[in-house]
């Protein structure tokens, strides 16, 4: 296993997990069943986030950028995974501390994530013009 995986999906998983579960055991909110529907979507989320990492390999970069196109995995069918699955566990999140006003977030991110996207697709269809095409009328976000 060389760095670059440690640093891009082992570390985000172990960190993840331990910042969950620290959620999960000590956090303010109702220990009922909405708390563990929230670890439910807290653990999708984050799962989602490091499968999509995992997924992109080499190719992943905070600054959009075009090195490759990654279509397969989760990429095979939404073109954000990580923008989508941080929004899932952030609600995750919510809803096990039962704190539903955390969800205002949302206003916030979601039209950032939305406008990262759009920089990141211009730029992947510059570099890969009529595959990029295809593959954005094929998948969602």
């Amino acid at each position: 296993m060389d760095r670059g995986a440690i640093l891009r999906v082992w570390l985000p998983l172990v960190v993840g997990v331990w910042a969950v579960g620290e959620v999960f055991l000590r956090g303010p909110g109702p220990h009922g069943v909405a708390r563990w529907v929230g670890l439910g979507l807290a653990g999708i989320g984050l799962g989602g986030v490091v499968l999509a990492r995992y997924t992109l390999g080499q190719s992943f970069s905070i600054r959009a950028k075009a090195r490759a196109l990654v279509t397969t995995g989760i990429y095979s069918k939404i073109r954000n995974p990580i923008y989508v699955s941080g929004v899932i566990c952030l609600i995750g999140v919510a809803v096990m501390v039962g704190r539903p006003e955390l969800l205002a977030l949302l206003v916030i991110i979601v039209p950032m994530q939305i406008w990262r996207a759009r920089r990141e697709a211009r730029v992947l269809e510059e570099k890969f013009g009529e595959e990029y095409r295809e593959y954005r009328a094929r998948t969602w976000f």
